[in-house]
């Protein structure tokens, strides 16, 4: 979803949003420094495979996904990442790995890590390696209604 179809799905639902362009970037702990983003606000949106569906699981940028507490609390029977292959094709006009959080979008259920609750806003890619869009965070979850759990492990604890 190009950031103009998330932009009109904003507007038609009165959400205020801000959307930044920035320098090339693909990751979102880089995307964070280029726009002055306090890294706890900046989310990344990672693609799990759930026994034979797919979702999306939203954390802050510097964090990797607790699959085993992913696991158990959505009491799955396999739980993995899920490989570029197996998901680009449901993102039709996002660039790989800047596919925004709104799962209900795309048919996919949505986990966010209980730590993007506490900050006022969320920013996240909005479609691109260009674009950037910040919003409040209880627009967000009004908008997608994700699953809120404690899913998120810091670098050093998920190596």
């Amino acid at each position: 979803m190009p950031v103009k179809q998330l932009a009109e799905f904003l507007d038609s639902h009165q959400i205020k949003y801000t959307t930044i362009s920035h320098s090339l970037a693909y990751t979102a702990q880089g995307i964070a420094a280029l726009t002055h983003t306090p890294g706890e606000e900046m989310a990344k949106t990672v693609i799990v495979k759930i026994d034979d569906g797919m979702a999306m699981v939203v954390l802050p940028a510097s964090c990797h996904v607790d699959l085993a507490t992913l696991r158990v609390e959505t009491a799955a029977r396999a739980i993995s990442l899920a490989s570029e292959t197996e998901f680009m094709a449901r993102f039709p006009g996002c660039e790989i790995g800047a596919m925004p959080p709104f799962g209900n979008l795309y048919g996919m259920p949505v986990f966010v890590d209980q730590s993007l609750t506490k900050d006022k806003e969320i920013a996240f890619n909005a479609g691109s390696h260009r674009e950037l869009m910040r919003l409040a965070y209880e627009d967000f979850a009004r908008l997608v209604q994700p699953t809120v759990l404690r899913l998120a492990l810091a670098r050093s604890r998920a190596a």
